[in-house]
């Protein structure tokens, strides 16, 4: 049990860590599995941060089955003598003091993930328990802490926080608790996380473990990064480790095929700003500061037309850019639309000018700067706020491009000249979408209508209300026609199957009569310009037959709107609609009616007809089997696909990003012009589960 004696000790130690027990939000984002994945992010950055400065090559982190995390390293290893101001052990004001550390105001590191001085005594307070061992001068020294108090577990079998705990009261004690050979020198963190704190049912996820790590050995050439899940029935290890770096990690982000090499884009510079520095009076003076700042880009454009980026500060990720992210973006659209004005006339581009977003098109890129004290917004560091990096990356990426286009080399002028291509076609693609956009919109009584003549449109403007059903065939639309309430639902046929949009340009696409009209109907544009705030339908429902040609087109039409009206299936507007297989009609005594029974695999009809044989029940033989759409009668159709009172639609959505780029590189592995990849895909069978990739 814990000692109930409260001393002027236990205040001085609590009084800041209480704040963050009472605030966790304010530190770590949440309290659920988000908050605890930063917790331990908090701990392995400091580890990072010393491989950073050339200390340690190698970060262990171990998921143990008592739900404690622990991380290991062979960096230097937290300093252990007495630090003046307050009389405390260097372990005891790093995992006690908030704002206390090496990274805080002072020059301990160059560049550093952490900054604010917080993370670990912000671990350390919201764990039930946190036991720290440091390795220097020929020594092992310990410490524990309960909720942030420094004391002793009475540990009887093996440790655990539930072990009786007594705090130190008149002083504490860093306990020497073994030897290492001279020179050996680490950290060793672990921690139980406070269920006073975090919500039930938070756990570490080893995806997002696993992922940030490989990351993180992109970021830092060299450095080995070890994985290991202890909680299941068997360990799992994984390593991570890349010499290459940030080149390497753009070739493992992008999707598709390469247009260029990856460039290497670096440079550094400085800026001076003012910031308040503690005097020896106790005062806070305003103070000029000149930062250094570096900068590493690697970039290639491929022949896609998805952007990937991802920014990074001393190895932080921002996933909500900042200054880093708006200076790159300046520099290349700056440098590229100089080049494009140089070449106007061999590209033909007229008087139209370039956006962003022909320049990000196909573009894969890493981008980091390394700095002191960056400013960020908020502790969970999403946001680079320093104003003087955005002209530093600017000039870098211009000054580097400028060299990269100059190039004598013969593969080097071809790489720029695709580059130019691309990035012109992308505009004109743009501003032929947005004027094919202006045409779409829903007409007023008094105005002709643009839309295709083979929509059967609904009655309602209710937009949240309206359905589009997509309809395969103009048999099965006749049918529709009648089963469909003419208030909400509208109808539009496709002949067959759709152009493949994954090995298409957009001007195929747009030039293909049946995208050309699905994009005309819903009237929200495409691509970078698609608007969902002018879709017409509030759903798009696919109806297609229940067989592999329907299968098909509904794939088709799926990488349809992931490539081009990505934003419907973000926001969960798109379904496929479910149409049965069988009709079973169960033949009742009497004058009673006959029961009408439908089933929607080969399994569920086999589960009806063993259920009708126990029961003594005859049913008409043979059983139909509909092999389309148009097979079914107005009630049969309306009564199972299309009547909201008794359909089932299946939803398809795109849970997060990280979903989204998968689904993106499965549909490029299915869909795309490689076909090898996707030969070895079927032949291997990994994954051909139908109720994975039958939507």
């Amino acid at each position: 049990m814990a000692s109930s004696d409260y001393s002027a000790r236990h205040l001085s130690v609590l009084e800041g860590l209480e704040a963050v027990r009472k605030r966790p939000g304010m530190y770590i984002g949440s309290t659920d599995s988000r908050g605890l994945m930063h917790c331990l992010w908090e701990i392995i950055d400091n580890s990072v941060d010393e491989a950073l400065g050339g200390h340690g090559s190698e970060i262990s982190v171990i998921l143990h089955s008592d739900d404690s995390v622990e991380v290991r390293d062979r960096a230097r290893g937290v300093p252990v003598d007495i630090e003046p101001k307050t009389g405390l052990s260097g372990v005891e004001v790093v995992f006690t003091k908030l704002h206390a550390g090496g990274k805080f105001g002072s020059g301990s590191y160059a560049a550093s993930g952490g900054l604010h001085g917080v993370g670990a005594s912000v671990v350390n307070a919201l764990s039930a328990r946190l036991d720290v061992e440091v390795d220097r001068d020929g020594k092992t020294y310990a410490m524990s802490f309960h909720r942030g108090e420094p004391g002793n577990f009475a540990d009887t079998d093996g440790p655990s926080p539930d072990s009786p705990f007594t705090p130190f009261v008149s002083g504490s004690e860093l306990r020497v608790v073994g030897k290492v050979k001279k020179g050996v020198t680490g950290t060793r963190v672990r921690y139980w996380a406070d269920p006073q704190i975090f919500t039930r049912g938070a756990a570490f996820q080893t995806d997002e473990l696993t992922g940030r790590a490989r990351q993180t050995a992109f970021l830092v050439p060299g450095l080995a990064i070890d994985i290991t899940d202890e909680r299941g029935e068997t360990p799992t290890t994984e390593t991570f480790r890349f010499d290459g770096g940030i080149s390497e990690f753009v070739d493992f982000l992008a999707a598709d095929a390469p247009l260029t090499d990856t460039w290497r884009l670096q440079g550094a510079g400085t800026f001076v700003e003012t910031v308040p520095v503690l005097q020896p009076t106790g005062a806070m003076m305003p103070t000029e500061l000149t930062r250094d700042v570096e900068v590493d880009i690697a970039l290639r454009w491929g022949t896609g037309y998805e952007t990937v980026f991802r920014s990074f500060v001393n190895i932080i990720a921002t996933p909500k850019g900042g200054t880093h992210q708006a200076g790159f973006e300046a520099g290349l659209m700056k440098f590229l639309r100089s080049q494009v004005e140089l070449n106007a006339r061999r590209l033909k581009v007229g008087n139209d000018k370039l956006d962003k977003d022909d320049i990000l098109a196909g573009l894969t890129a890493v981008l980091t700067v390394r700095l002191p004290e960056p400013q960020f917004e908020g502790q969970t560091k999403e946001i680079l706020g320093t104003p003087g990096v955005r002209n530093i990356v600017a000039n870098v990426v211009a000054k580097a491009m400028a060299e990269r286009f100059s190039s004598s080399k013969r593969d080097g002028k071809a790489q720029t000249a695709l580059v130019l291509d691309k990035i012109v076609a992308e505009m004109k693609s743009r501003i032929s979408a947005r004027a094919h956009k202006e045409t779409q919109r829903r007409k007023n009584a008094l105005e002709s209508s643009s839309l295709p003549a083979k929509l059967v449109d609904c009655r309602s403007s209710d937009v949240a209300n309206s359905e589009l059903m997509i309809v395969e065939g103009d048999s099965a639309l006749g049918t529709a026609k009648l089963a469909r309430d003419s208030e909400y639902q509208a109808l539009l046929p496709i002949r067959g199957k759709i152009l493949n949009v994954q090995k298409a340009s957009v001007s195929d696409m747009l030039s293909n009569a049946e995208c050309a009209s699905i994009i005309q109907v819903i009237g929200a544009g495409s691509g970078r310009s698609f608007d969902i705030t002018q879709a017409r339908y509030g759903k798009i429902i696919i109806m297609s037959d229940a067989d592999v040609d329907g299968a098909h087109i509904r794939t088709l039409l799926l990488t349809l709107f992931f490539r081009y009206m990505r934003p419907m299936i973000d926001e969960g507007r798109i379904y496929a609609a479910v149409p049965p297989l069988h009709r079973v009609v169960v033949i009742n005594p009497g004058s009673k009616p006959n029961e009408t029974i439908y089933t929607y695999s080969e399994k569920e009809l086999e589960g009806v007809l063993a259920g009708l044989k126990r029961s003594g029940k005859k049913y008409q033989d043979p059983i139909q089997r509909y092999k389309g759409l148009g097979e079914m009668d107005a009630d049969q159709l309306s009564e199972t696909t299309m009547d909201r009172r008794y359909r089932t639609l299946r939803r398809v959505t795109v849970v997060d990003a990280e979903a989204a780029e998968n689904a993106s590189k499965v549909f490029e592995l299915l869909m795309g012009n490689d076909v090898a990849p996707r030969k070895e895909f079927i032949i291997a069978g990994e994954g051909l589960d139908r109720d994975r990739i039958d939507v």
